[in-house]
Order: C-alpha cells, then structure tokens, then sequence
C-alpha cells in the first residue's frame, strides 16, 4: 500500500488528509512537521505543531533560529512509520496540524516573548494542544505563560545540559539561561513537582537545587525512571527539550554542547518510558544547523518531537 501510494502522493501538506501516516517520496514535496496539513486555523485538530525561528538570546553560538525548518525537513523521512516502541501510530488515532511559523520583527527583540504568548494563546484558545519547536531556550517562557493561563500551574520535565537557573530579576531582559528561575518567581511551575534530567554544569552559588534534579551521571548509572514518573504523579507535565541534553557526538548542532550528555538509545527510552504522564504541552530547542553535520542533530530532534507526539497521545488513544 505505501509503495502504491508513494507514485501519487506529493505535498500533502497543502490540503491533505487529516490523519494517517503519508508516502510521498521523502526527498520532494513540502517539508511540513510529520507532512501534516499546514494551517493556522486547527480549531477542528487535537495537536498543532508550531515553529518560534527566535535564537537572540543565546550565550554563545547562533542559528537555533534554522531549527524549526531543519526539524520539519527531517521528519519527513518518520513520515510514513509509526514511532517505533510506542505500540500505537498517532497519526493515525490524532488530527495533527502543522501552524507554521510565529511572524515578529527580528529586530524587535524586547517585544518577542509577548508575541509568543499571544501566538501560543491563539493555538490553545482554539482547544488543541502545542507542541513547538525553536528556536532558543527564551521561548519555554512565553509559551509556559499561556499553558499556565489555561491548565494552572504545571509541572515542568526539561531536558537539558543546563538547569537554565541564572538569577535575572530584569522584565525586560530576554535570556535563555534564565527560564526556570523566572519562571519559579512568577508561580508558573510547581517546583516540588518538576524534574530536570541530563544536567552537566555547575551553578554558581547555588547550594541546593530548586527543583529535583538528576544529571547526566544518574542517567548513565542507574534508572531514574521510577523516582521521577512518582515526582510527576498525575500533575499537568510541560516538558521542554533542549537537544543539548543530548552529548554532542549525538547532537553536535547546538548553540552551546557540554560533553557527558545522554545518547540517543538512553533518550529514547526515557521518552517511552515516562508513558502515562499528563503531557499538556511541549517543546524542542536550541537546535543549530550551521553546527550540524549530516542532519545528525535535526533528525534526533525529529524523532524526539514525534516521541513527543505519541507521549502526549497516549493517555488519550
């Protein structure tokens, strides 16, 4: 059926079908997320996908702001197969649209992070759940203000090399390093409830960590699944994905690598291990292509998003 398929399908994105999985040759058509249906209104879809192509506030390297387009493009290869390890296809079960990009004036950079609440708002208010991909780590802090204004405090599962905790108690500066700390102050996360994995650097003057916290180390060493599925519980769970979690043998193209970091098989795992949670929400970041070589790096974000998918899917098969 997927060969026969594949001799008439060609971008589907532009006005097909809903659901289903899609066989159009992986090198032609429109690169949309999973070759979704691209569309801004997705009122009448369960999830939508949506880019924030945003990378001004980085530390060190830029291009996160390729992310989106290089994650889209990559994914069309997962196009046409259901997540492997998931024992269920949801593009198949789901209505999944790809929203496109969230327009801004890139030389705006102080009045980016209302412009993504507002864009993230306007997905929600429209009763589907997000799923974004960027662009850099400033952006989980727009985004978990508008999942805080319609689902209350949350959860907050965040990959990452980094525990984003740098003390920033400036409104107007737009920082990736800083989400979790801002976010904690503004009542946004519920700290006993959230779990940070894959952490590898130090933070100065920190003493205890504000929320739970298992580094890279724990993850090589033991499972940490257990401890952290009974932190989550059954609270709403946002998690935020910094591709930097992963080593950099794994995902070289990122804005700032530390080595020691998960592998991919380690990742995968976890992603299907933490099946039953109460995922609202999500995202995938820091993703920078001109520090890629050979997709390594877009194509594990890519089948991170689609774990993603099916994660968010699953309590709702």
């Amino acid at each position: 059926m997927a060969l026969e398929d594949a001799k008439n399908q060609v971008d589907r994105a532009l006005g097909g079908p809903a659901t289903g999985l899609a066989y159009e040759n992986v090198f032609a058509g429109v690169p949309s997320f999973l070759r979704r249906r691209l569309t801004k209104d997705v009122s009448d879809f369960d999830l939508a996908v949506t880019g924030i192509p945003f990378d001004q506030a980085v530390t060190h390297r830029p291009g996160a702001r390729f992310g989106p387009r290089a994650i889209r493009e990559a994914s069309t290869l997962m196009a046409g197969d259901a997540p492997y390890g998931w024992g269920y296809s949801p593009l198949d079960r789901f209505k999944i649209a790809d929203a496109g990009d969230m327009a801004f004036d890139y030389a705006d950079t102080a009045s980016v992070p209302g412009r993504i609440e507002a864009h993230i708002t306007q997905i929600l208010d429209q009763n589907a759940a997000c799923l974004t991909l960027g662009g850099d780590h400033s952006l989980t802090l727009p985004v978990l203000r508008a999942h805080v204004a319609k689902h209350g405090p949350v959860a907050l599962l965040q990959f990452d090399a980094h525990p984003d905790t740098w003390a920033d108690d400036d409104p107007n500066r737009v920082d990736h390093g800083t989400f979790v700390y801002k976010a904690l102050n503004e009542g946004l996360i519920d700290a006993d409830r959230s779990v940070q994995i894959g952490t590898r650097v130090a933070v100065e003057g920190e003493e205890k960590p504000p929320i739970r916290r298992f580094d890279a180390r724990a993850v090589h060493t033991g499972d940490i699944l257990p401890r952290v599925t009974d932190i989550l519980k059954d609270a709403p769970v946002y998690l935020s994905f910094d591709i930097d979690a992963l080593d950099p043998a794994f995902a070289p193209g990122t804005g700032t690598p530390v080595w020691g970091g998960l592998n991919s098989a380690q990742t995968g795992l976890l992603l299907r291990g933490l099946a039953g949670i109460n995922l609202i929400g999500a995202d995938v970041v820091e993703v920078a292509p001109p520090y890629d070589h050979a997709q390594i790096t877009a194509l594990a974000a890519a089948h991170v998003a689609y774990d993603l998918v099916a994660l968010w899917g699953w309590n709702r098969r």
